[in-house]
């Protein structure tokens, strides 16, 4: 792995940063509407607004000095490594592509006009500022040909962020606008001058902090409650353990995508809404994943752990795998491979070891999105190029993963806290579902994960997480990429 594809798949740190960061791209004809927009937005926002240009990177970007002239905000060009301040504006040069890590924004080379990174900045852009800032980062594309941005776009909606697309009245060039509209992942369609009222009013109720407005009353905490409430009876989740924080921000984010003025407000609709209900549900579910997600972890687990998992195997057995919380199937296929690659290399005379892949998740949407296989070209950035060639398909706007690999692969909805676990398996990975809930539930998780584990088995969490409730079930096998 060279210097710049080593910056690129760097593993993501996410932001403590409580202030919203606004990615804006643009291409063709996003002059004008970059302008329209600064000369908009106030000086105290308290955002923080990053300009990605889809620019030939010989072409020496003046946007900067030109920027300047109409907004009395700070407009900074990016150099490497530069912190996120809010009430700045900062410009990403021509000739870089830039990633977002732990409130930082990083520059690598872009040299490579066949590099998917390099032709989809935008994309790239938006895809790390959705993992870094989550509910924080709100997208924006502007006037552009082609369909730039429409990937990355995506990403910040399922984190739980706020999209938005210029009008295709007021937009030069509508295609990278169009383009993010046909794909479903745009909250809010609005002409440049329009869109910092619409985000000042959106963070008054996401972000309530940064606007400086009033505490959540008595009110509001009984509708939380009640919110929650009603979606444990129409769905049979109950989110009263999960990370409540997270929680009532997926909340109050549906009450600004509704124009509602309070949680209040928001129940009442909710009650007789079965639409919004499923909306707020699946917002709830927090589907996010890729391939090859932090690369060390895959590294240290085909290394370490796979030649264990191998030797404990009788000749004959299947290898058994559980991804709980597989979301839309990208982990669960890059284990499959991997398993795949370890056996192919490591196979015997006599009968062969063989892997199956039990995949679940609470959102049948995302299992069925899962057993189609089928991801865009951002999708499988990730996925190095020989076992792209050699497991996916290419067609028309992606790849898809061949039956040689789905076949390893069951995908079933489940909810592992309450339905009956799997058993018998030599792999768990639950990575990034932690998180979101709290120590009760947490220690349910991986009571049911001993249980489904041989006991040779490992499981595999996010790198954000650990088994310390449940310390007396689990030891350390690789503190570093926490697999127990």
């Amino acid at each position: 792995m060279n210097k710049k594809d080593s910056k690129h798949s760097q593993d993501v740190i996410k932001s403590d940063n409580s202030f919203p960061v606004v990615g804006v791209g643009a291409s063709a004809g996003g002059l004008d509407a970059f302008k329209a927009l600064l000369k908009a937005i106030p000086e105290d926002s308290g955002m923080a607004y990053v300009l990605i240009q889809h620019l030939d990177p010989d072409h020496e970007s003046l946007l900067p000095e030109i920027l300047q002239k109409v907004t009395n905000i700070p407009v900074l060009t990016i150099s490497d490594e530069v912190k996120v301040e809010p009430n700045h504006i900062y410009v990403m040069p021509s000739n870089k592509v830039m990633i977002a890590n732990n409130g930082v924004l990083h520059l690598a080379p872009r040299n490579n006009a066949n590099n998917h990174v390099d032709r989809l900045p935008i994309d790239y852009f938006f895809k790390s500022l959705a993992e870094v800032y989550q509910e924080n980062a709100i997208g924006v594309v502007l006037s552009g040909t082609a369909s730039d941005g429409t990937m990355g776009l995506k990403s910040i909606k399922d984190y739980g962020g706020i999209t938005i697309a210029q009008d295709e009245e007021s937009a030069a060039y509508p295609g990278m606008p169009n383009s993010a509209k046909d794909a479903g992942v745009i909250n809010f369609i609005l002409s440049p001058d329009k869109i910092p009222a619409k985000l000042l009013e959106l963070t008054s109720v996401i972000h309530p902090d940064t606007r400086k407005k009033e505490k959540v009353t008595s009110a509001s905490e009984s509708a939380f409650r009640e919110v929650i409430s009603l979606l444990r009876d129409q769905k049979g989740t109950d989110f009263t353990y999960y990370k409540q924080t997270t929680i009532r921000r997926r909340i109050l984010r549906r009450v600004a995508m509704n124009k509602d003025t309070s949680v209040e407000n928001y129940l009442t609709f909710l009650k007789d809404n079965k639409e919004e209900q499923e909306l707020l549900y699946q917002d709830f579910l927090i589907q996010v994943s890729s391939f090859y997600r932090n690369t060390e972890s895959f590294k240290e687990l085909q290394n370490t752990f796979l030649p264990l998992i191998h030797k404990n195997k009788q000749e004959g057995k299947t290898i058994r795998v559980w991804v709980a919380g597989c979301s839309t199937g990208e982990e669960a296929y890059t284990l499959a491979i991997c398993f795949q690659e370890f056996l192919e290399k490591n196979s015997s005379t006599g009968t062969e070891k063989r892997v199956q892949v039990f995949a679940t998740d609470l959102s049948e949407p995302a299992v069925y999105k899962a057993r189609k296989g089928i991801y865009s070209e951002l999708d499988v950035a990730d996925v190095p190029k020989k076992l792209l060639d050699k497991y996916f398909t290419k067609m028309d706007g992606g790849f898809q993963v061949k039956d040689q690999i789905r076949d390893l692969c069951v995908f079933a909805p489940h909810n592992f806290l309450k339905d009956p676990p799997f058993s018998k398996m030599d792999l768990i990975s639950c990575r990034n579902v932690l998180i979101y809930l709290d120590p009760y539930l947490q220690k349910k998780a991986l009571t049911a994960f001993h249980y489904a584990l041989n006991p040779n088995g490992f499981l595999m969490l996010g790198k954000s997480e650990n088994a310390s409730v449940a310390s007396e079930l689990f030891t350390l096998a690789a503190e570093r990429e926490t697999i127990y």
